[in-house]
């Protein structure tokens, strides 16, 4: 890059976009890379308060922001998403879809350990929308050597840094287990609320059943469930350490491989998942039913992403596990189940 006078750059390219602020009214581009400076744009750029630009006469092994920014966008993007053109050095990554969001934590820190590269992302395993920002990249210089770029794309290799996993309208099979609401003594407060969380991620609800306090008739109705294609399993109540509780136990009889029985989340920490060959059983606890968010809504868009969940995932959401259940709920724009 040559370092010109504005007052005589009349004519000359500009090398990178300049920036408009008015503090608390607007930032924009005011001016565009490529753009050919003309004589009426001198007063402008010196209203700016650009008394100098840059000419771009490029260096062997040198790449421009822009084209830095765009290509860190592509190399580190997976599926479902969609990158910006450059716009003050910046490329916004969006989701072209619905869906899971996934990050590589590791790589992404990687690639901001070198020098002159931002990548900011979303948190990992988050529901995000179509058209929705996920992550941002740009070069702090305006130009940088290649060579730091290849080390951006190496890192980068295999698995994707970033990617959003749509979600698939699994088939859920829900069991309500409890002597109580099999008596018709109480009215089940589940339900309601299983369905509506469902539908928003395109769930489409096979069947309830509601069954007594009894583990080998929750275990029967979990092969049922299955066998008329349930993709997904929900076992209502019983999840304590009563006496009467006894839906582990029958989660345990049909056979499932339990992942855990207890997570640091709270609401949310009397949960339980198994999986049935690659069916999810997931014993929800009472706090389904009364907690805005709970456990279960960090879990549910992992089970549409058909993402499958180790019991080191569930450990790790310690971090961040504690919902303040605020008054105003901003979920999932706040900390819950945020962790590093």
């Amino acid at each position: 890059m040559r370092k010109v006078l504005v007052t005589e750059a009349a004519g000359m390219v500009l090398c990178h976009d300049i920036t408009q602020i008015i503090p608390g009214q607007v930032k924009k581009r005011a001016f565009k890379k490529g753009h050919v400076i003309s004589q009426e744009d001198v007063s402008a750029l010196l209203d700016l308060g650009k008394r100098h630009i840059y000419v771009w006469e490029p260096e062997p092994g040198e790449v421009h922001e822009n084209d830095a920014a765009l290509f860190l966008a592509q190399v580190t993007s997976g599926e479902g998403l969609v990158w910006s053109e450059p716009n003050q050095g910046k490329v916004t990554v969006s989701a072209i879809q619905d869906g899971l969001l996934k990050v590589i934590s590791d790589k992404l820190y990687n690639i901001n350990s070198l020098q002159g590269i931002s990548f900011a992302t979303l948190h990992n395993n988050r529901r995000v929308f179509k058209d929705q920002a996920v992550a941002g990249t740009r070069v702090i210089p305006l130009t940088i050597p290649q060579e730091v770029l290849d080390q951006a794309e190496e890192f980068s290799k295999g698995e994707p840094v970033i990617s959003v996993k749509a979600f698939s309208p699994l088939w859920v099979g829900v069991i309500t287990s409890g002597t109580e609401v099999y008596e018709g003594r109480i009215k089940d407060g589940f339900f309601p609320v299983i369905k509506k969380k469902i539908a928003s991620f395109g769930g489409r609800l096979l069947a309830q059943v509601i069954v007594p306090d009894n583990s080998e008739i929750i275990a029967e109705e979990i092969h049922r469930m299955i066998a008329e294609g349930a993709q997904l399993v929900l076992v209502t109540g019983g999840m304590s350490v009563d006496p009467d509780d006894v839906t582990p136990d029958g989660i345990r009889k049909s056979g499932a491989r339990e992942i855990f029985y207890g997570s640091p989340v709270i609401p949310g920490s009397m949960v339980m998942l198994s999986y049935l060959g690659h069916i999810p059983v997931c014993g929800l606890p009472g706090c389904v039913m009364f907690n805005r968010n709970t456990v279960f809504d960090l879990l549910l868009p992992r089970f549409f992403a058909e993402d499958k969940i180790s019991r080191e995932d569930i450990v790790a959401m310690g971090h961040g596990g504690l919902c303040q259940e605020c008054e105003i709920c901003h979920y999932p724009d706040c900390a819950f189940g945020k962790n590093i």
